[in-house]
């Protein structure tokens, strides 16, 4: 029955911020694949994106609207189409790839070779799928999937502005829209740090 409430446990992998931080952590920004890898570990935790999404990401899709920027016309599943709200620190980290890369337009993400040298038109899912496994080992965290990061992105890791390597935590639910240049979420509360939690929720429900 349409709208019935869901009882049950959570399924999947969910990170916690500390967890998030780390992993954000684990990319070499020396490198070029390192770029590559912390700028596509941040559209899936910020955005929500989904791997068959951020492969088919194109430099045309990223889009400023009266100020914030965003992910334009997104044909998702089912062949719904979404714009999605780019955080400042994802477009920053996006930015930094594609300056290195040498990209302006066309597909975002590619292969990178071992040299540095960058190639092919897109990269597969398999190998987003490969470079979150792979970045969540050396953090200790076991079986996470590119969709744990899609799940998290609802109690998303967002980086303060201007310093890439701190990060306060911020839940989000429900649909993003723009209103008055401003995007809006359905329901919306930050929690920068267990003291505060509890006055931003009560603030949230006035």
């Amino acid at each position: 029955m349409k709208g019935a409430k869901r009882l049950g446990i959570r399924l999947g992998n969910w990170l916690t911020s500390t967890q998030g931080r780390e992993l954000l952590g684990v990319p070499d920004w020396a490198s070029v694949k390192g770029k590559r890898n912390y700028a596509m570990l941040a559209a899936l935790l910020g955005c929500g994106l989904r791997r068959s999404e951020l492969t088919r990401l194109t430099v045309s899709h990223l889009q400023q609207r009266d100020g914030p920027w965003a992910i334009v016309d997104l044909f998702g599943k089912g062949g719904h189409v979404r714009t999605v709200p780019v955080p400042a620190w994802v477009k920053v980290a996006i930015d930094s790839w594609l300056a290195i890369a040498g990209i302006d337009t066309g597909i975002i993400f590619r292969c990178v070779s071992r040299t540095g040298h960058v190639w092919g038109n897109r990269l597969s899912e398999k190998a987003v799928w490969w470079v979150v496994r792979e970045y969540a080992k050396l953090v200790g965290i076991d079986n996470l999937a590119p969709h744990d990061l899609r799940r998290t992105a609802h109690g998303c890791v967002i980086p303060q502005e201007g310093n890439l390597n701190k990060s306060s935590f911020c839940s989000a639910t429900g649909l993003w829209k723009l209103q008055n240049d401003t995007w809006v979420r359905g329901r919306d509360w930050c929690r920068q740090s267990t003291s505060t939690s509890g006055s931003n929720r009560q603030a949230t429900h006035k």
